[in-house]
């Protein structure tokens, strides 16, 4: 899920997929909106002013979004949902056309120049290159940059002289949902696998796509044409994905206009006096389906049907990442509830709440204390993973309902077999699962920023106490594709690790300074970022193994694993032999001697990443003796 906060520090007068007011900061003359996927449109449905500029996809598809936030009704003890639309944002919502590079007066003798480029994530996605005469940025919004698209990008005629060392870009605000060093499949190899698997099955199955946000389109039209068959949508789905085709003017000779790709393959188009229509369809009588879950067809309710689920990719050693609303936009093409952005004060009184009225177990409590904390911090609303259908005719639903969906909503789905009807052959999965990740993989970002080489990288997505905790940094994962050397953002979690840490944090790092025997002994750092905001690694301290694929997932209880932004791993090429590992960065191997002090130091460490939060590190006791540089013996030990 995005975390941006769309203030552009090189522009300040925009805003970008982020239209909530900020204090001590102007009201903007100007913002963009990338795609519509909803951690990007936090703020928009009261914004009166000034214009949104989109795609004209994005447009038309906005205009059609129905959104169902939730408040909390603490006397009654329930949600109440409303209908939430953006048709007032009409007059306000100004498409522009891609690969094209568009001067826009902000106010009298402030202009900028925008172009857009194609995301590759979902229909009307878009990338902003932002330019005056001073700066330039480029806004990935979310992306999937695959090899053959960084090479688009890389020949672009808009984007050339930053490509090809001419110019150079200020920043890339990137989309960073993914930083673990874990490879992933492209979506032409998830869609060719999908259709190897569905082939052996019987003619008659009926398969339904669990496609619940934007996004999955190209899957759509890929089977639709290897099963030939028409794909059975709900009317919400085909509404909006009809807004997509159109006719130039009344004449009825005129030509069709498409506002993306995808679109007269999805909605269909007219050649000539000829209809031709889309893979999409009303008629429940097909093979395909991609209803409404809480919905469903009576063909899907009265048949064994075989469910299609994406994943994020296949790791080498079996196991699989599975998509768990990982980089946002979870439900857009449901109808579901979502909770209103809560204060802290909010988010006490609903676990208070359910503790008196609840039977929630402590995982569940835990996981949604995470949820409700983070969709404070970052200001954007949270799905609740119930269809609008369940609130029933007042849009009324019991909170201690809801909410226990969602501690249960992270497990993953019981495997169970559908019958070939012969013995000699084994039975045939009911849910097929294929690799089609919409966000870049860490190598497919590095080889987007390589292309660009700009001074400074922002990410996009961010989770602030884990990137402290693991000493992840942009100069770590993007330093070496990089033409500049300070790290904006770097700074900014230096500053934000210290204001967590706080006085004990300085205090014990001088503690442990001073009693360093020389400067050939083992150092131990004063903060948890070096000046230049690298993250630093205490050479004795206590250095975890360097974390393969395989390693990420061995043990793992379930064949499926969510990741999201991880810690950042080296994949060996390009990165100026510098040792990368899972605690942090370092230019130096660690020593594999232990010194006098790094007992102590593992202890601090310990210490610190307690204070942090997350999982407790146990802390053992020290000896009272040699200056505690020596664990203390357990009674009855030997």
């Amino acid at each position: 899920m995005s975390t941006f906060n769309g203030l552009v520090a090189e522009f300040p007068d925009i805003r970008i997929d982020f239209f909530r007011k900020h204090a001590g900061h102007h009201p903007p003359l100007a913002c963009f909106l990338s795609h519509i996927h909803s951690d990007h449109l936090a703020g928009l449905e009261s914004l009166r002013s000034p214009f949104v500029y989109c795609s004209a996809a994005t447009r038309e598809m906005l205009l059609r979004l129905e959104r169902y936030p939730c408040r909390i009704n603490y006397a009654k003890g329930i949600l109440e949902a409303r209908v939430q639309t953006y048709k007032h944002l009409k007059n306000l919502l100004k498409p522009l056309p891609l690969d094209t590079p568009t001067t826009l007066e902000l106010a009298p003798g402030r202009c900028i120049q925008v172009t857009l480029l194609d995301a590759n994530h979902c229909p009307g996605s878009v990338m902003f290159l932002i330019e005056d005469t001073h700066h330039a940025v480029l806004y990935t919004g979310d992306i999937r940059s695959e090899p053959w698209f960084v090479n688009a990008v890389a020949r672009n005629p808009a984007v050339v002289e930053y490509t090809c060392g001419i110019k150079t870009l200020d920043k890339i605000y990137l989309d960073t949902s993914f930083i673990q060093n874990v490879p992933f499949q492209t979506k032409a190899n998830g869609i060719a696998e999908l259709l190897r698997k569905v082939a052996v099955y019987p003619d008659d199955t009926i398969f339904h796509i669990q496609a619940w946000t934007y996004g999955y389109e190209q899957v759509w039209i890929a089977l639709s044409k290897a099963l030939r068959s028409r794909i059975h949508v709900d009317d919400y789905k085909m509404r909006v994905f009809s807004s997509l085709t159109g006719k130039a003017s009344n004449d009825r000779f005129s030509s069709s206009i498409h506002l993306c790709p995808e679109a007269p393959a999805l909605a269909g188009y007219i050649c000539g006096n000829t209809p031709h229509p889309g893979c999409l369809t009303r008629d429940e009588h097909v093979r395909l389906h991609s209803c409404e879950r809480g919905n469903f067809c009576s063909v899907v309710r009265g048949s064994k049907v075989v469910s299609i689920q994406p994943l994020v990719a296949h790791l080498s050693n079996g196991a699989e990442i599975a998509e768990v609303g990982v980089g946002g936009g979870g439900d857009d093409l449901e109808r579901d509830a979502e909770l209103d952005t809560l204060s802290s004060a909010d988010v006490e009184a609903v676990l208070a709440l359910l503790k008196e009225k609840g039977d929630l177990s402590q995982e569940s409590r835990s996981l949604l204390r995470e949820l409700l904390e983070n969709g404070v911090n970052t200001g954007r609303n949270m799905s609740l993973d119930i269809d609008i259908s369940s609130f029933g005719e007042k849009n009324e639903a019991a909170i201690l309902d809801a909410f226990r969906s969602i501690g249960q909503k992270r497990q993953p789905p019981s495997s169970s077999f559908l019958s070939t009807g012969t013995d000699s052959e084994p039975p045939l999965p009911k849910t097929i699962t294929f690799p089609y990740s919409r966000h870049s993989s860490y190598q497919e970002l590095c080889d987007l920023v390589r292309i660009f080489q700009p001074k400074d990288v922002w990410p996009c997505t961010v989770n602030p106490t884990d990137w402290v905790r693991d000493n992840i940094t942009i100069h770590s994962l993007f330093g070496n594709f990089c033409s500049g050397d300070s790290f904006t953002h770097d700074l900014e979690m230096e500053r934000f690790a210290s204001r967590i840490a706080g006085p004990l944090d300085q205090r014990v790092s001088q503690n442990i300074d001073t009693s360093q025997p020389s400067e050939g002994d083992i150092g131990m750092p004063t903060s948890h970022f070096s000046q230049t905001g690298q993250a630093a690694e205490p050479e004795a301290a206590v250095q975890e193994p360097e974390r393969t694929v395989n390693d990420a997932t061995a043990g793992s209880v379930t064949s499926q694993r969510s990741i999201g932004s991880g810690r950042g791993c080296s994949d060996g090429e390009g990165r100026k032999s510098q040792e990368f590992s899972v605690v942090g960065t370092s230019k130096r191997k660690p020593s594999s001697s232990r010194g006098v002090s790094s007992v102590r130091a593992d202890a601090y460490l310990n210490m610190a990443r307690n204070l942090i939060g997350g999982e407790w590190t146990p802390i053992g006791l020290l000896s009272t003796f040699d200056h505690h540089t020596t664990l203390d013996k357990e009674l009855g030990g030997r």
